[in-house]
């Protein structure tokens, strides 16, 4: 991948699940290396199906995606899952925090599967333990607590996890799912400039999912996705 390459481009995409009309119609996006965007659109305008193709969890019937210049359509999905586990980045709405394992534990996970990011990581910080540690840290997640239990924290703190998982051994891309819908508004203007520090100091790009409009502000871009998807578009007339 160049510089010049951008982190997603989609073209000519559409998508509907089995019997139901179309989901998704988008002409073409781009989300360039370095950007923040933000992506806004009500329930059921396809925010999280987007984000799954985007994961290639699920592929579209026509058009292209393509990720860091990849097609993922020409990927297996073995190869798909291993590309997103390499790549990318995810912050859920609910976190999708192990509450059995501990916070250190946690953020490991992707090291588990991804022999590049354990690298990177390694590369940048001399193992994956203190990179886990550092972005805890960095993240205002106190030393005390890495041994603790996710499931014991609160959910500020549970989200602080979730970042650190996703930003571990530098992804490309970080996406995240109205990760802040459970904080409260000075909360969520304080994580998210923490999530831009370490966003920008991995160089990952970042697609934030929210209902929050008054986030929008804080990102390189905004779009909203009932303005991008002609599905929605046709839907209005």
């Amino acid at each position: 991948m160049t510089t010049s390459t951008p982190i997603i481009e989609l073209q000519n995409l559409r998508f509907a699940w089995p019997k139901q009309a179309t989901l998704l119609d988008i002409d073409t996006f781009r989300l360039e290396p370095g950007q923040s965007l933000f992506l806004k659109g009500p329930s059921g305008s396809g925010k999280t199906t987007l984000l799954g193709l985007l994961g290639g969890v699920q592929l579209a019937q026509s058009g292209s995606i393509h990720l860091l210049g990849q097609d993922l359509s020409q990927l297996s999905a073995s190869a798909r899952d291993r590309f997103r586990a390499d790549h990318s980045g995810f912050i859920f709405q609910q976190f999708n925090l192990l509450p059995f394992l501990s916070v250190l534990e946690n953020v490991l996970l992707p090291c588990q599967f991804s022999k590049r990011r354990t690298l990177r990581a390694i590369q940048r910080h001399g193992s994956i333990h203190a990179a886990a540690e550092t972005l805890l840290s960095h993240l205002g997640l106190a030393s005390e607590l890495h041994q603790q239990r996710a499931g014991e924290l609160s959910i500020g703190q549970q989200q602080r996890v979730a970042a650190a998982r996703a930003l571990i051994g530098q992804p490309k891309l970080v996406i995240a799912d109205e990760p802040t819908s459970a904080l409260d508004a000075d909360s969520r203007e304080v994580f998210l400039q923490l999530l831009f520090a370490e966003c920008q100091a991995a160089g990952a790009s970042l697609l934030f999912v929210s209902h929050d409009q008054s986030l929008a502000t804080l990102f390189d871009r905004s779009i909203d996705l009932t303005q991008l998807n002609r599905a929605t578009r046709k839907q209005e007339i």
